[in-house]
């Protein structure tokens, strides 16, 4: 069984971040979900997807994380020891908003 390098970094951004920004990341009524951590296969880059509950808190989700990237990215470099450390990218994941707004419209369809 082969394992590819940048697939068991994702998993092990995915792990990791999940704590740290559970713990260190304060955003009153939001609940943040890690969906998704695409990382570069020479490990310079890591674009790391996330869910926001509720939805209308995406934008302000983003601007914290994105304040706080330096102190995760560094945080998760002490805990990961993976050289290089790839550069943390946010994004939204609006997969699963998406999915919830056509099956709202197949069901009001559907009336």
């Amino acid at each position: 069984m082969k394992f590819h390098r940048p697939e068991r970094v994702s998993d092990l951004i995915i792990e990791e971040l999940s704590k740290l920004i559970l713990r260190e990341v304060e955003i009153p009524g939001a609940l943040i979900t890690i969906t998704d951590a695409e990382v570069a296969k020479d490990l310079s880059r890591a674009v790391v997807k996330i869910s926001v509950y509720p939805s209308e808190k995406g934008a302000e989700v983003l601007k914290v994380l994105e304040k706080s990237r330096k102190q995760l990215q560094f945080q998760l470099g002490r805990k990961m020891n993976i050289r290089p450390m790839p550069q943390i990218v946010f994004r939204s994941d609006l997969g699963p908003e998406k999915a919830a707004g056509v099956e709202k419209a197949l069901l009001e369809e559907k009336e």
